[in-house]
C-alpha cells in the first residue's frame, strides 16, 4: 500500500537561548500514513503533536528526520508537499478585513488555482457559510470562524487533509457537518489525519490509530487490532433483589456494586469463562433480572498506553 505520509527519524529539539536550555520534542518518530486512510494522532498535550503537523506544514523545522506528503520531501520538495496538503490549525488565524467569499478566493490564489477551476461557492455550501459568505470573518461567530478554517484548507483540492483539534469548543451541529463532509472527501479518496482529544470522534471515524507520548510513538495499528489489545470486560449484572456485599465466591474477579444497585464484575476474556462467573452469581442466590457487558473502549486503551509510558 502507498503511503500518502512517511517519517523517518523525525527528531525536534526546542532551544530556548537565553536560559540556554534544550527541550526535545520529538525523539526518533517512524511513522507511516496510508493513503485513504482516515488516520487518528493521539496522545496528551505536549505529546508532540502539533510539533509534528508543524513541520509537515512547514511551519517548524525539524532538527532532524525526513518527512514526505505524497512522495515529495518537505524540504528539497517543498512546493510539492505544500500543494499536496490541507491543514486546519488549532488556532482561529483569520484574515478579519475580508468577506468569507474573498478570504477564500485569495487563499486559493496563493496556491495558484486559476479562477475558473476554484470551488469556493462549494465549498461555502458545505461548510454551512452560505449565509454569510459576504460577511467579513472578524463579525463571525467561534463556530462559524472554525468552518471558514476548514474551508481555507480545501481551496486547492488536496489529496491530504490535516485536522488538529478542529471541533474544539464547537456545538454539535457542526461537528455533525464537518464529519459528514470528511467523510465524504475520505470516501472519495482524500488521506485525513486527525488529532483530537475527543476520543469518541476517533473511534467512530478513524481505521488507524497511532498514540503518541513523550515525543515517542507509543502504539500504531488498526483500530479494531487496538481496541482487541486490552483484554478485559465486565460483565454488569441487574440483580432482582438489591445486594450490599460482594458474595465470596464472587471475590475471586475484581467486583463490585455500582450507584445504582448493580453488580459489576471485571473478567479477562482470556483467561475467565464467562459461564464461570454466571454459575458464581447463581450459586450464592443471586437471581439476574437484566445482563449486559462492556467492552472497552478507545480511552481505556488511551490512559493505560500513555500511563504506562509515563512510568516507564
Amino acid at each position: 500500500m502507498t503511503n500518502a505520509i512517511e517519517i523517518r527519524e523525525l527528531h525536534k529539539t526546542y532551544i530556548d537561548g537565553k536560559k540556554k536550555q534544550h527541550k526535545i520534542a520529538l525523539k526518533g518518530i517512524d511513522l507511516d500514513i496510508p493513503e485513504g486512510s482516515f488516520f487518528a494522532l493521539l496522545g496528551p498535550n505536549g505529546a508532540g503533536k502539533s510539533t509534528m503537523i508543524n513541520i509537515m506544514a512547514g511551519l517548524t523545522h525539524k532538527t532532524s528526520g525526513t518527512v514526505s506528503i505524497c512522495g515529495y520531501d518537505t524540504e528539497k520538495e517543498m512546493r510539492g508537499a505544500r500543494l499536496s496538503i490541507g491543514v486546519v490549525p488549532q488556532e482561529l488565524i483569520l484574515d478579519t478585513f475580508f468577506t468569507v467569499r474573498e478570504a477564500l478566493d485569495i487563499h486559493a490564489g496563493y496556491y495558484g488555482v486559476p479562477k475558473e477551476k476554484r470551488r469556493t461557492q462549494e465549498i461555502i455550501d458545505a461548510m454551512g457559510l452560505s449565509d454569510k459568505a459576504d460577511i467579513h470573518s472578524r463579525r463571525l461567530s467561534g463556530g462559524m470562524r472554525r468552518r471558514l478554517l476548514v474551508a481555507k484548507a480545501l481551496v486547492h483540492n488536496p489529496p491530504v487533509l490535516i485536522l488538529d483539534e478542529p471541533t474544539a469548543g464547537v456545538d454539535v451541529e457542526l461537528r455533525t457537518q464537518l464529519w459528514d463532509y470528511v467523510k465524504k472527501l475520505n470516501k472519495s479518496g482524500t488521506t485525513v489525519l486527525l488529532t483530537t482529544h475527543y476520543l469518541e470522534e476517533a473511534e467512530e471515524l478513524c481505521d488507524t490509530i497511532a498514540v503518541i507520548n513523550h515525543g515517542e510513538v507509543v502504539a500504531c495499528e488498526k483500530k479494531s487490532s487496538m481496541l482487541k489489545r486490552f483484554d478485559r470486560k465486565q460483565l454488569v449484572i441487574t440483580p432482582t433483589e438489591s445486594i450490599f456485599d460482594i458474595p465470596d465466591k464472587i471475590k475471586q474477579w475484581k467486583a463490585e456494586i455500582d450507584s445504582e444497585g448493580k453488580l459489576v464484575i471485571d473478567y479477562k476474556p482470556s483467561k475467565d469463562n464467562i459461564q464461570d462467573i454466571l454459575n458464581a452469581v447463581s450459586s450464592v442466590g443471586v437471581l439476574v433480572r437484566d445482563l449486559t457487558t462492556r467492552e472497552p473502549n478507545l480511552e481505556d486503551i488511551f490512559l493505560q498506553l500513555t500511563n504506562r509510558n509515563k512510568a516507564a
